[in-house]
């Protein structure tokens, strides 16, 4: 029975555990880079010096007896999010909305005081948190406002896209919008829902929660069917050149969209999740095939994006360019 499970996943070019490790990861990023996404301070710095724009940070701490720091520290901001730099898969992110005294107010509604707060960081700073549990580093950052597109797609929350880069193109995308029960974070562990991407379009194709497909959101129950990215094009060039700016060749770039900023990046990944392919009903294993087989790279970002929307899209009309020319005429 399990036999016939691999081979059927197979079928659908799925790419497992020991194939993302070893076929990508290992093949593609060279050790020496990891820091530059392991860590989100480098990261953020890395982005800032690409100009690009990131969430403003508000603070850092570094040792458990500045954990003292902390009341007047977040005294002068009614909403910031509290992550550990070496954190993943959204573990130990802690988003507050509101501050009224010594309350304060997680998505949810529900209230925490400062002890909380006090020993959620003192928590991140031991380790808890981090990779490989080694002592790590909080910082704390302003919190995106949600861009009213999402309004009616996300509960208690800001929704985040991933896009999987291989060799600077963009192969598959997917939308993560917070839950109710996610606790208002974009984590699809947590029972955020996971939305397959259309790469041409940047409309939505397929939708999981708990990795059962879905049609419409949980909470709010707005359907999926209408549900369309805005900025696709510079979303994924944003992404794209995440490639020269890391030097990674399979590299994970979450994105999310400010209300005020527009497109910020939030984080890189270079081991990113493989649920990806469970939200699109589709393997990367084909996808990747197509971007080994090109004999030279694009160096320009915006010519790589053209090749990977007309390569990787259901839609007809960006799979053959010429036909929107010939209904022109």
């Amino acid at each position: 029975m399990l036999l016939t499970s691999a081979k059927k996943l197979r079928s659908f070019g799925i790419i497992g555990m020991n194939q993302r490790n070893f076929g990508l990861i290992s093949r593609y990023n060279p050790r020496h880079l990891y820091p530059l996404v392991d860590d989100k301070l480098k990261t953020k710095l890395l982005a800032q010096k690409a100009g690009i724009t990131v969430p403003k940070l508000l603070g850092t701490l570094q040792y458990q007896h500045d954990v003292k720091l902390l009341k007047d520290l977040l005294h002068p901001h009614a909403q910031f999010v509290i992550k550990p730099v070496k954190g993943s898969g959204g573990k130990g992110i802690l988003v507050i909305t509101e501050h009224d005294h010594n309350l304060y107010f997680k998505p949810s509604g529900d209230a925490i005081q400062l002890v909380d707060i006090e020993r959620h960081v003192s928590n991140i700073l031991s380790g808890l948190h981090s990779l490989g549990g080694k002592p790590d580093t909080v910082m704390i950052e302003s919190l995106i406002q949600l861009d009213p597109v999402f309004s009616d797609y996300s509960y208690e929350g800001i929704p985040d896209l991933r896009i999987i880069v291989l060799k600077g193109y963009p192969i598959m995308a997917m939308l993560r919008l917070t839950t109710h029960a996610s606790d208002g974070k974009a984590n699809l562990h947590q029972g955020a829902v996971g939305v397959g991407i259309d790469m041409g379009t940047g409309g939505a194709l397929h939708a999981v929660q708990y990795g059962e497909s879905v049609s419409h959101h949980p909470d709010t129950r707005k359907t999926f069917s209408e549900l369309v990215i805005p900025h696709w094009d510079k979303l994924l060039q944003l992404a794209a050149a995440c490639y020269e700016m890391t030097g990674l060749g399979y590299l994970g770039v979450d994105i999310v969209l400010d209300r005020d900023q527009g497109p910020m990046i939030i984080e890189l990944n270079a081991r990113p999740g493989l649920s990806i392919q469970v939200a699109n009903f589709a393997g990367l294993a084909p996808r990747v095939a197509i971007i080994e087989a090109l004999e030279n790279i694009e160096s320009d970002p915006q010519l790589r994006v053209i090749f990977s929307k007309a390569q990787f899209s259901s839609d007809p009309i960006i799979q053959h360019p010429r036909q929107l020319h010939m209904r022109s005429t």
